[in-house]
């Protein structure tokens, strides 16, 4: 104990005294700011502090602390990344939807092959990845280009086109994008700077709803409420459209057009998309109360039984709890809820216990709708978002167990392939098109317990798309994670979501994170501020929809709901910050389990 307390004299004199003024104050709560100065002070202390709580080595040695200077290198890296692609995006293809970074050169729909909805589901003819970056600019505190930014979509952006679009992308990346930036623009406080356009009139807000408008056909016309999943911008439901859907697709509606509601004083946005999601939510099964994974929007027959937390279903649950925590609404944390324990009790396999007992590593596997029955032996990448939902809902350990199984896959890989075969260890689709979702949850675990670990992870993800992605013009998709090759395609959720979560993940005093509690995420990485307004039903209540001041909104319920990880310092356990969030043998066993260590 002696020594112990001398040691920590000696890190007090000669890390943290050094430093100190009589100015310097710390606080955690939302209405006091850190200064540079002390976040700085605090950085070193905790390498010191470390010491005492990490045995220091093997993996506590790699991830038990991360420098000052890292970190500002790791967000300077970040930057460069969404810089480089933003800027050769305009240099090369402007005003086409996306850019193709190995060519060089722009890339909108296929017009010569309708059927390929792989590239006609997603582009639209409307400068996607321009509109989807917007607010990442705003994050990065690009002022000059965000207001640019906003003039060249203004000037160029029409909704009037002859293309077939999926309702579900055109609304996460065109109408959350568009909604954002208004949003940000409105804000009296402009906490990232002036975002003010010369002359602005609500010409985003009004793109935005030119644009729902021009979507709501998609809802008309079905027998069960759920929408079309395709729809002719100018023409509306094409006659020989695809009656089927995806769960996520039909149901991931609500946070946009929720929102698009709340500024018009118009009802009809949010009201299709609560149908939507009632009537999915009516078609669970009766055995299981599972939904499936694809259902027909006129006869509400599930085609696909499979259920999961990955590709198809993902946003679908997602949506439920951020709707609850933007509009108030208890009835969606009363379905996510319900939703969420019987996940856990037909999906979840392995030892009981995150961070204790025996058993294998928990994973969350893809099951029979109908029986909860194992039904596939792979996991998708889009299941690694899953650990930020967890995060959301206050399942920090769960969250760290299910973070913790992609990234070690990441790191057998140095990317993410898309479907993982977890009984043959190896990977059945082996692309990665840069997706953000395993930054995304190690991001949102990083707020929640300040544990170095996951800048580490960050780091990591940073250092492999520099090494394998990175184009002459771009970052592109990898095509096959064993072997490297590329696809020339970076998909525009690259720019608005990979580059922003990395670059807020190390940028520890930016206005997301000091006020965390203001601002919630849609699934496509827009920021939306949490404002009294989306708790009224505007319909009922008439107020100002000219300027408004962003507010942290208190939730009137709930056991385990928290829509802000960090709002208050104190309640992050010294050992969350300061011990691996899983513990060394779980790590091992992780990693001895995909090759990755004997």
């Amino acid at each position: 104990m002696k020594i112990l307390i001398s040691l920590w004299i000696f890190a007090f004199y000669t890390v943290l005294l050094p430093h100190l003024t009589l100015s310097t104050t710390y606080s955690c709560s939302l209405d006091k700011s850190v200064s540079l100065k002390t976040s700085q002070i605090l950085e070193k202390l905790n390498d010191s502090y470390s010491i005492f709580f990490q045995p220091r080595g093997g993996y506590s040695k790699k991830y038990g602390s991360f420098s000052h200077s890292m970190r500002l290198k790791m967000k300077e890296e970040a930057r460069k990344m969404f810089q480089f692609g933003y800027d050769n995006y305009l240099k090369y293809a402007f005003p086409k939807d996306e850019l193709n970074p190995i060519l060089c050169n722009g890339r909108g729909p296929d017009y010569d092959n309708p059927s390929n909805i792989n590239i006609n589901d997603v582009l639209g003819d409307y400068s996607l990845t321009l509109i989807d970056a917007l607010d990442t600019l705003a994050v990065m505190g690009n002022t000059t280009e965000f207001k640019r930014a906003v003039g060249l979509i203004i000037d160029n952006v029409s909704f009037d086109t002859d293309n077939t679009v999926q309702v579900f992308e055109a609304n996460i990346r065109i109408l959350g994008s568009l909604l954002s930036g208004h949003l940000l623009i409105k804000d009296i406080k402009q906490p990232f700077g002036d975002l003010v356009p010369l002359g602005y009139n609500d010409d985003l807000l009004n793109l935005a709803h030119e644009l729902a408008s021009r979507l709501l056909p998609a809802f008309e016309n079905t027998q069960t409420g759920l929408p079309f999943p395709r729809v002719n911008l100018r023409h509306g439901v094409p006659a020989d459209v695809s009656t089927q859907t995806c769960t996520a697709g039909a149901g991931s509606m609500l946070l946009e057009f929720g929102m698009l509601s709340r500024l018009l004083h118009d009802p009809v946005y949010e009201g299709v998309a609560r149908r939507a999601v009632k009537a999915l939510w009516k078609l669970r099964s009766k055995t299981t109360g599972l939904l499936g994974n694809v259902v027909d929007v006129q006869s509400g027959e599930w085609i696909g039984q499979m259920s999961g937390v990955g590709a198809g279903l993902d946003s679908f649950y997602e949506y439920l709890l951020k709707s609850y925590i933007l509009f108030g609404e208890k009835e969606d944390y009363m379905m996510f809820n319900e939703t969420y324990n019987t996940i856990k009790r037909y999906m979840r396999k392995g030892r009981q216990h995150c961070n204790h007992g025996y058993g294998e590593h928990p994973l969350y596997v893809n099951v029979n709708m109908i029986d909860g029955s194992t039904l596939t032996l792979w996991i998708d990448s889009l299941q690694a978002a899953f650990s930020g939902v967890q995060v959301l809902t206050g399942d920090i350990e769960e969250a760290i167990c299910s973070h913790a199984l992609y990234y070690s896959i990441w790191r057998r890989f140095g990317a993410l392939p898309e479907r993982f075969n977890w009984q043959r260890g190896s990977p059945d689709l082996a692309f990665y098109p840069l997706r953000p979702e395993l930054i995304e949850s190690t991001y949102l675990l990083y707020q929640a317990t300040k544990n170095p670990f996951y800048l580490h992870v960050g780091q990591e993800i940073i250092e492999s798309l520099n090494k394998y992605s990175k184009a002459k013009c771009g970052y592109a998709t990898i095509h096959n994670v064993q072997d490297k090759t590329l696809e020339d395609r970076m998909e525009s959720f690259f720019l608005s979501e990979t580059c922003k979560y990395l670059y807020l993940l190390f940028d520890v005093d930016n206005p997301v994170n000091k006020m965390a509690s203001h601002y919630l995420f849609t699934t496509e990485g827009h920021i939306f501020p949490l404002l009294q307004q989306s708790r009224r039903k505007p319909w009922a209540f008439a107020y100002d929809r000219t300027e408004f001041e962003v507010k942290v909104i208190v939730s009137e319920i709930e056991p385990n709901v928290s829509n802000n990880t960090h709002s208050n310092c104190e309640k992050i356990p010294d050992e969350r910050q300061f011990l691996l969030p899983l513990k060394p043998k779980y790590l091992l066993q992780i990693s001895q389990a995909l090759g990755l260590e004997s």
